[in-house]
């Protein structure tokens, strides 16, 4: 049975006169992946900062772990782990040291701390680098070393601030590897980003955070069935054909420099088999043809009015 690993109630936070977050409500499965959305500046931060104890909230609860981050904040502090946005390494010192450090400041033995920083090396693919130090790391190894580092204490709530921020497409899906594995260890990792495609590839639940509020949550799935705009693309060979389509399709809309069609359709087998056969009745054939359904980019357009790359 799936428990709550992370329940928050109306929390609120401002800074002077600045509201950040303006009682946001969540509700976080243990094992899965939930993703907080947003742009800069939207809270997400905030967010994190508060459910780690990190600061106080102005209002609202919230429990973490099945303890309240008010009244027991030490033992909230002992069930998690954080992962900020930038690396939170020693680069004076060699991988493993920094991993030694962490156990040496944490509640296990020398002798479960020798095979904790060796497995972790390990897991991490980080055993030939372990001896170096960090300062000649690149960022990708940088970013793994520090969620290592995040792992000594074995937490089973990890909460990632945009962890990838920075790193190229071949760590950063090494990195989406990773938290795939901590996941299927039964870990809750509570992870921020601006990369759309990244809570995509990861999130069980998705939230979008935009001006401290809440605008909308579900699966990745359920959030792109809100926003119409599914269709059917068909490209033609001649603008005669293209005229003739588009008076079978009234509701379509037309492209005349590629000659192509984007017809309204809910992407159901049935309804595509009716435009095809409503095409060869008029013996018409498009050249392409492709459905389209929205992604979470057009749906954090939608909810936010602005694309991601205006929030980055």
């Amino acid at each position: 049975m799936t428990t709550t690993a992370i329940a928050v109630s109306g929390l609120r936070k401002a800074f002077k006169d600045k509201v950040v977050l303006d009682g946001i409500d969540l509700e976080v499965r243990a094992g899965t992946v939930f993703s907080l959305l947003g742009p800069n500046g939207a809270g997400k931060t905030t967010t994190v900062n508060l459910l780690t104890t990190l600061m106080a909230a102005d209002g609202g609860t919230a429990v973490v772990a099945g303890h309240d981050i008010a009244t027991e904040a030490k033992a909230v502090r002992a069930a998690i782990g954080v992962t900020g946005q930038f690396a939170a390494v020693d680069e004076l010192l060699t991988g493993q040291e920094n991993l030694q450090l962490m156990v040496d400041l944490g509640p296990v033995s020398a002798k479960d701390g020798k095979r904790i920083v060796a497995e972790l090396l390990e897991r991490f693919d980080l055993v030939d680098s372990a001896q170096k130090p960090v300062s000649t790391y690149s960022g990708g190894m940088r970013r793994k070393l520090d969620l290592a580092m995040t792992l000594v204490g074995n937490p089973r709530i990890i909460f990632l601030d945009e962890p990838t921020t920075g790193l190229d497409p071949r760590s950063r899906r090494t990195m989406w590897s990773i938290i795939r594995d901590l996941v299927a260890d039964g870990v809750t990792v509570f992870l921020t980003t601006q990369y759309l495609e990244e809570a995509d590839q990861l999130a069980d639940q998705v939230a979008v955070l935009d001006q401290g509020r809440i605008v909308a949550q579900g699966t990745p799935e359920e959030l792109k069935r809100q926003i119409p705009g599914t269709h059917v693309r068909l490209r033609f060979a001649t603008v005669s054909q293209l005229d003739a389509a588009a008076l079978l399709f009234p509701d379509a809309t037309r492209d005349d420099e590629t000659l192509a069609l984007r017809v309204p359709s809910d992407a159901g087998t049935r309804s595509l088999r009716t435009l095809l056969d409503r095409l060869d009745e008029y013996s018409l054939t498009a050249d392409e043809f492709s459905v389209h359904t929205p992604d979470l980019d057009d749906v954090f357009l939608a909810l936010t009015g602005h694309t991601t790359e205006a929030a980055k």
